[in-house]
């Protein structure tokens, strides 16, 4: 017998990708047993859209961040198997099949996640295909066995709440990230290119990087709470310094043209930090929108190293930034 799958779909304000996620998740080629929304607390039409829909609907009266309303939706399900799916994405029909095939033939493994297409839910152009671009690769670069959980189309065993806890409502960023670490070595997590969702991504440059700006302040605090190895990371070490030294080294430039070579070549050293995703891109959209991409990617680079500065700063002054876990690390016995 098949097991049961019930489906959270945590939203705020997603009048724009809910009902195209919706429609998505009732034609999966593998039946769900139930789909549960949660609506933080939103202003628009999202509960309107929802009610289009045979789901369960539970609406909250404040916005409380995703790890509430997926820990919500945990409590109100009785699947054996969750399908966490966010708003903006739409799997594609054969998205829990593959991840339910995965766990079949895989006892050890309690967590299946997958990856962007590279063909957007809606198209709003090129931030939005920059974006994709980047998201769809660094995930495609680790896919297999991993220690990182990522929460966009994740199928997950519900034992796993019962031993390790739920989300840390705490958290309004990299919930599903420290979830994962505390997880550990005691369950088996497969990221794989089988399970695959189209999603609706930043499309506007000043919104994305403040988006980057804000999740990237939880990056040290999270990275302090690991307890093993270091999980996924969308950004290379080499990339960010180099992205750094950019603007640091210019100066030089000004002072004397001479050492123009030096901000230059901490620009190519940037550039050249993934070779990899370089190729993938020339590859995937031409020189001319590697160029592009590669503008917008300093800019979003130097913006998560802003952020992870402001943001370990912040968890060094209040020790209640960042996960619960560190909070009770530090506080006296």
């Amino acid at each position: 017998m098949s097991p049961t799958v019930s489906v959270i779909i945590p939203v705020h304000n997603g009048s724009k990708t809910l009902r195209a996620c919706l429609a998505a998740v009732y034609a999966q080629r593998h039946p769900v047993t139930e789909v549960i929304v949660v609506d933080d607390a939103s202003t628009d039409d999202t509960r309107r859209i929802a009610a289009e829909f045979p789901c369960r609907l539970l609406v909250t009266d404040r916005n409380t961040g995703p790890a509430a309303a997926r820990n919500r939706g945990i409590r109100a399900s009785g699947g054996e198997l969750l399908l966490f799916v966010d708003s903006d994405c739409a799997p594609e029909p054969d998205a829990l099949g593959n991840a339910l095939a995965i766990l079949a033939a895989q006892p050890d493994v309690a967590c299946v996640h997958g990856i962007y297409a590279l063909r957007p839910l809606f198209d709003d152009g090129p931030i939005e295909a920059y974006r994709l671009l980047h998201g769809h690769y660094w995930r495609l670069r680790h896919v297999g066995r991993v220690r990182t959980t990522l929460f966009a189309v994740c199928l997950i065993r519900r034992s796993v709440f019962a031993d390790v806890g739920g989300f840390d409502e705490r958290l309004r960023a990299s919930e599903d990230v420290e979830l994962g670490d505390r997880m550990g070595d005691r369950y088996g997590i497969v990221l794989t290119d089988t399970v695959v969702c189209r999603h609706d991504d930043d499309d506007h440059l000043g919104r994305l990087l403040r988006k980057q700006f804000s999740r990237s302040q939880l990056l040290v605090p999270v990275a302090r709470a690991e307890r093993g190895p270091a999980g996924i990371r969308a950004n290379t070490p080499a990339g960010l310094l180099g992205a750094a030294l950019v603007p640091l080294t210019l100066p030089l430039a000004l002072h004397t043209s001479g050492l123009l070579a030096i901000p230059l070549a901490m620009l190519a050293l940037f550039v050249a930090a993934d070779p990899g995703l370089l190729r993938f891109v020339l590859r995937q959209r031409g020189p001319g929108f590697t160029a592009f991409f590669y503008a917008v990617h300093l800019l979003v680079q130097l913006t998560v190293v802003a952020g992870a500065v402001v943001g370990g700063l912040r968890h060094l002054l209040d020790r209640n930034f960042g996960p619960a876990g560190v909070a009770a690390a530090k506080s006296p016995r």
